[in-house]
């Protein structure tokens, strides 16, 4: 299988970050756990790749650096030299306004300074969080799809009813996306499993109404599979996930993406509100609401 990777790859040269992405989604079965974990580290975090070294990736992923260096040459690259340097050249690319933000990001403490931050003090914890959030912010305002924004709200504007897939540690963003949508007078449903009943509120999706899946790494069985059965019978999908190689990015007709910076276990949701936000206010204008 990796064979099969690295002859496509030639066919395919990988010369920027948008080919390095189509390489990876077009072969997401075929690279193994480990390589696919890297996959899945770099492209949510593409800054972090830009600017450590080797090994401090491979920390923050939790394979050795070897790992690193085999995967960029499964993918046709020389090493992970060039790899980065697709990286860099994206960050770093025609946008200066950008790479002066990027400076201040390396030189303020961030969501990489984690290993060394002091849980047990509060104001450090928020200290990280608050630049978690500002950074997060600062990769979706460059790297948000418009186009996929305008096709994300056209088809909600079209929708009966929406109906939201959103569980664990995204179910805050889907119960506000309910609320908001709510509010501007949209029908909506929430598939929250209450009382098992996941298939029954499944059921109620009706021909003209559109599933809204919202799920990040590690993304949520119960989501995932919501999603993957609404595709195969049928139902318009969008989906509000971290990357192109998240399982419901495929089936969805429109997909956002999402890259949150994490402490630990728990991530930022900052982004992602501002997203679905910005969502909800557009639709509602669509409908007439707020004036």
């Amino acid at each position: 299988m990796r064979k099969a990777v690295r002859e496509s790859s030639g066919n395919n040269q990988i010369s920027d970050y948008e080919s390095l992405v189509e390489v990876l989604v077009r072969h997401r079965g075929t690279l193994s756990r480990r390589h696919a974990q890297v996959a899945q580290f770099f492209l949510n975090h593409p800054e972090e790749v830009a600017i450590n070294t080797i090994v401090r990736l491979a920390e923050q992923v939790g394979v050795p650096p070897a790992t690193i260096t085999r995967f960029a040459k499964v993918l046709g690259l020389s090493g992970f030299p060039e790899l980065q340097s697709v990286f860099r050249e994206r960050v770093l690319g025609p946008g200066l306004s950008y790479a002066d933000r990027l400076t201040e990001l390396i030189e303020r403490p961030g969501p990489s300074d984690i290993a060394d931050t002091d849980l047990e003090d509060p104001g450090r914890v928020f200290d990280v969080l608050v630049q978690a959030a500002i950074n997060s912010l600062m990769r979706i305002d460059q790297n948000l799809n418009r186009v996929e924004l305008e096709g994300f709200v056209a088809t909600l504007a079209e929708a009966e009813v929406v109906h939201i897939a959103a569980a664990r540690g995204a179910f805050g963003i889907g119960a506000y996306s309910f609320y908001g949508l709510a509010n501007i007078g949209k029908r909506a449903h929430l598939i929250d499993n209450l009382g098992a009943m996941r298939a029954e509120q499944f059921a109620a999706i009706g021909p003209r109404d559109v599933l809204l899946t919202i799920t990040f790494d590690d993304y949520t069985p119960e989501t995932v599979e919501i999603t993957r059965t609404a595709a195969e019978r049928g139902k318009t999908v969008l989906a509000i996930t971290d990357n192109e190689l998240s399982p419901v990015s495929r089936l969805a007709k429109h997909a956002l993406f999402v890259k949150e910076a994490r402490l630990g276990h728990f991530r930022s949701q900052v982004p992602a509100l501002v997203v679905c936000q910005s969502i909800i206010v557009s639709l509602g204008r669509r409908m007439g609401v707020g004036g």
